[in-house]
């Protein structure tokens, strides 16, 4: 009979990692399923071929990270620094592209009409992507420190996450229906993107708690991500107003146009 020495510590390590990684997946897909997965099949999906691009590339990276946890779970570091190498190509896309859809959807908007509210509204999407990109980077520049990058990680998801779970919100409010989706009418408010991203906090809130009961202490990177995130969320409403954005977002809309 052969003894099995089981590692209990690691293995609700792994769990935790691999719950949060799930829940990445369930909010990314879930939230999108209205607006776009769910109307890609009767054909009632409306918009340009930009935004499918769009989707397919952030649609992928949750379900990146979910495989790239698995893979830690699973002990096959090696493939997982394989496949590490294909996100970093994938997250540069993610950030052209995002970029990109987001100056499209306010040239649409400035086309429309909406003037100063579609110029203001450019800096949710923008500042969603900026903070994927610096988190994400972070964690690059933390490889060989896999405790601070496994969070770093997940703060950059948590980050993409809002625009899904504002699509939630959005279905909500307008019942939903065939065809309809953020980006077709008026932008609303800046101050609808605040209760959904700071509701996504509640992610690094689970993170906190596991590492208090685990650790005894929360692992800085969550901390630092948590009030980073946080001020971001608060501030971009009323510097979305202000003069220098409304300028800077006209830049960016005669750089694309």
């Amino acid at each position: 009979m052969v003894a099995v020495v089981l590692n209990p510590p690691r293995q609700r390590v792994d769990r935790f990692y691999v719950g949060m990684a799930v829940t990445c997946v369930l909010v990314a897909f879930g939230g999108f399923a209205p607006t776009y997965w769910l109307q890609l099949v009767p054909g009632t999906f409306v918009g340009p071929p930009l935004l499918h691009i769009h989707g397919l590339l952030f649609s992928a990276w949750p379900l990146l990270l979910l495989t790239q946890v698995l893979l830690v779970a699973n002990r096959r570091l090696d493939l997982h620094r394989a496949i590490g190498l294909a996100g970093i190509s994938l997250a540069t896309a993610m950030v052209v592209i995002g970029l990109a859809t987001a100056i499209q959807t306010l040239n649409a908007g400035l086309a429309a009409g909406y003037g100063d509210r579609a110029r203001a509204f450019l800096i949710l999407p923008v500042s969603a992507i900026s903070l994927f990109a610096c988190f994400f980077v972070a964690a690059i520049a933390n490889i060989r420190r896999p405790e601070a990058h496994k969070r770093l990680m997940l703060l950059a998801t948590i980050s993409l996450l809002q625009a899904a779970m504002g699509r939630v919100f959005f279905v909500l409010v307008t019942g939903g229906g065939p065809g309809l989706r953020p980006g077709l009418g008026e932008p609303p408010p800046l101050i609808i993107g605040l209760v959904p991203s700071l509701i996504l906090e509640l992610l690094i809130v689970a993170g906190i708690i596991y590492d208090w009961r685990m650790r005894g202490r929360p692992h800085p990177v969550w901390l630092i991500g948590a009030a980073i995130i946080t001020a971001v969320v608060v501030l971009r409403g009323p510097i979305g107003g202000t003069a220098t954005w409304l300028a800077f977002a006209d830049v960016l809309a005669h750089i694309a146009g």
